[in-house]
């Protein structure tokens, strides 16, 4: 079975999958392949941020009921933590918004709005602004790096496979670096 076949069938599971914590990179991708054709790029975008959405309400639940005890078990977090809720305190709608463009944070942020006393309303609606305004912006990226790259490199479609395998493997291995110098565990 073809990779471009794969990506058609299981692309936005996967999109979905990866918005649910950090999906940047599989989000470039997406828009890449959208691209390319393989994806719908409004199908990518809704996906995306229905993920991210729903993912960054479950951190932020995780945070409401189980802060305390989640940071005494992975205190490599309470730093991140710590500063999220210092942001939060001073620019709690700025930071809200913008959390998703806050790299090294993602996790973090909606674990300290949960610790926080802003209300779940309040942050289920910037939560969703904050994913619409992410999703397009990220996969837009992907989208115009394409046509770019597309323009300048000919034959390009012959590689690409193997190029949006190398950008995953690499993601991965600098996901694990970064956990295991953080101290959480994989």
């Amino acid at each position: 079975m073809a990779l471009s076949t794969l990506i058609a069938q299981y692309g936005l599971i996967a999109v979905f999958a990866g918005s649910l914590l950090e999906g940047e990179t599989l989000l470039l991708l997406a828009g890449y392949a959208a691209h390319r054709g393989y994806l719908d790029f409004a199908a990518v975008v809704a996906v995306a941020a229905l993920g991210a959405t729903i993912g960054d309400q479950g951190w932020f639940l995780l945070g409401r009921y189980q802060g305390r005890r989640l940071l005494d078990r992975h205190p490599g977090l309470g730093s991140k933590v710590h500063r999220a809720l210092a942001l939060i305190e001073y620019h709690p709608t700025t930071i809200l918004l913008a959390m998703r463009f806050a790299w090294g944070l993602r996790i973090a942020l909606p674990i300290a709005v949960g610790m926080s006393r802003i209300p779940w309303q309040r942050f289920l609606l910037l939560n969703l602004l904050s994913a619409i305004l992410w999703a397009p912006v990220v996969a837009g990226v992907g989208y115009a790096f394409g046509a770019l790259i597309a323009r300048h490199i000919s034959g390009l479609h012959r590689v690409e496979h193997w190029g949006m395998l190398a950008v995953l493997t690499l993601a991965f291995i600098v996901h694990l670096v970064v956990r295991r110098r953080s101290g959480r565990p994989e």
